[in-house]
């Protein structure tokens, strides 16, 4: 009896830690939350074997995912089902890492845990052409302080940091009377629990403190160079229900829709408009003739547009951005690169050829370049380049790197989330944008067909977003203009050279196994 009710104590923080962490994430925002969101999970993990440790853990991220990407489900349940039982093998990875290096005392034993769950991070971000969604430190959007770090580590220092903090509480929660050392049953804290707890704070508040200083700094201090030109961007949030996305008597209408938005957006004069992903609802070599609308259009009112199309050349299928000059002409275009598994393609389609009953999905081919679009003033000068990301690329860092070490002065991200329903999806997606523009100092344009779309500084504060007069930012109908600063390009540390962050922790990692291995052998 005593140990069923320890199971459901331990059942009950496992679940409880998956929630915690849930909530610190769009569109709840509570981020305050993931700095506290692993303790149930600690605690319960605590004297607990490597199996039941591995077990609890993954509860805790069955839970965690399930809430964070529900909104699959619109589209593939068994889909769903499959990606959250992967996931969670991270979470259950990390528990049983937790268990094994727990006992570590000093600078390393804060440092080991919280590497340990980056590299699962990174791993998960690139085994089987990676899922880097909901990142830990992608709950600190809001928080700009703590997120003006990512230009130094990426986004996975703020996770790092976040767990970090996590641990430390709990070190010096499990050593709070009358919780210390009652007979010798407290795990790793023994005699020096109560000096290890305090090691643990005093290193965690000195780094919160470098942190928030050098956010701070960065946000108010730093000397900012002077901006050599603005650009002036209108996005057009067509909010097309993704069932008429590719219906043959529906193209007229999409386009209508686009056009009246640009033309109330042209009366604020901007130097260029964005339509989002697939916004023109055909495949561009197949029915020519609604490019040729286009065309037509964007010549007549003499205003570059960029927007999202399916294009073919050789039997291959692309999904696309199209820059469309002032003169009507298609004047570059980018294919893009990091195709979504399942979604535009299927991995292993010779080798697997069941998995094409997971989900109804396009055939799309990858392109190689990194295109920079120019924006040009009324001369034909070159005012400025970007780099432009297609749906969910801006979730991969190096590409965003790759664009902005080639000349890009800012990013655009064209997407299209409708196939998700009225979720949380929009706004996850939105914080790796976020994100980008910290690790690059450089402002990042967020065009979605539902939402969100906006313009995002360099500090990752969001300027402005597409609203309706009551606020709501998805699956609303509109356009926003903003005009954007563009400093002279200066790459970042991060944006320079790269994954070292991840490089040492790696070595940290492969040093702790060594360290763990000369134990045994003793």
């Amino acid at each position: 009896m005593v140990k069923y009710s320890i199971m459901k104590k331990s059942i009950f923080l496992a679940i409880f830690s998956g929630f915690l962490l849930l909530l610190s994430f769009p569109r709840y925002n509570f981020w305050i939350l993931a700095w506290i969101g692993f303790l149930p999970l600690f605690f319960t993990l605590h004297n607990k074997s490597k199996f039941k440790a591995f077990l609890l853990s993954y509860l805790t991220g069955i839970i965690f995912w399930f809430g964070a990407i529900y909104w699959l489900a619109h589209v593939t349940t068994a889909g769903l089902f499959t990606l959250v039982l992967y996931l969670a093998l991270y979470f259950g990875i990390f528990g049983l890492l937790f268990t094994i290096f727990a006992r570590e005392k000093g600078i390393f034993g804060l440092i080991i845990i919280p590497a340990w769950w980056v590299i699962l991070e990174y791993l998960r971000s690139h085994l089987l052409t990676g899922f880097p969604w909901v990142l830990l430190g992608y709950s600190q959007y809001l928080n700009l302080p703590v997120i003006q770090i990512a230009d130094i580590n990426g986004a996975w220092g703020v996770s790092f940091l976040v767990m970090m903090v996590n641990l430390a509480i709990y070190s010096g929660i499990a050593c709070l009377p009358p919780a210390c050392w009652k007979g010798g049953d407290r795990q790793g804290f023994r005699v020096t629990g109560n000096r290890k707890s305090r090691n643990f704070i005093i290193l965690t508040v000195f780094c919160l403190f470098f942190v928030l200083a050098y956010g701070y700094f960065k946000l108010h201090l730093a000397p900012h160079a002077l901006h050599s030109n603005t650009i002036k961007i209108s996005v057009v949030q067509g909010n097309i229900p993704q069932e008429l996305k590719w219906r043959s008597d529906a193209k007229d209408f999409i386009l209508g829709e686009y056009f009246d938005l640009s033309r109330k957006a042209l009366t604020d004069l901007p130097d260029f408009i964005v339509w989002p992903e697939a916004s023109l609802p055909v495949i561009l070599e197949e029915e020519p003739q609604y490019f040729l609308k286009v065309s037509d259009f964007v010549r007549d009112n003499s205003t570059p547009l960029l927007l999202g199309a399916v294009t073919r050349a050789g039997g291959f299928y692309y999904n696309d951005a199209l820059l469309i000059s002032n003169q009507g002409k298609l004047f570059n275009k980018y294919s893009k690169i990091h195709l979504v598994p399942f979604g535009e393609y299927i991995p292993l389609r010779g080798a697997l050829p069941f998995l094409e009953t997971v989900v109804p999905i396009g055939d799309f081919t990858a392109g190689r370049d990194y295109t920079l679009f120019d924006v040009q003033k009324s001369s034909g000068e070159t005012k400025s380049k970007f780099g432009v990301l297609i749906c969910f690329e801006d979730l991969f860092p190096g590409l965003s790197r790759e664009f902005v070490k080639k000349g890009a002065d800012f990013l655009i991200n064209i997407t299209n989330l409708a196939w998700f329903g009225r979720t949380s999806s929009p706004y996850q997606h939105l914080c790796a944008s976020v994100f980008r523009a910290v690790e690059n100092r450089v402002p990042v344009v967020h065009s979605a067909n539902i939402g969100v779309s906006g313009f995002i500084a360099p500090s990752g504060r969001i300027i402005s977003t597409v609203q309706n007069p009551e606020g709501e930012e998805i699956f609303v109908k509109g356009y926003k203009t903003q005009e954007l600063d563009i400093a002279p390009r200066k790459l970042t540390f991060y944006n320079t050279y790269g994954e070292i962050f991840i490089l040492l922790l790696f070595i940290i990692a492969i040093y702790s196994i060594l360290r763990l291995i000369r134990i045994y052998i003793r």
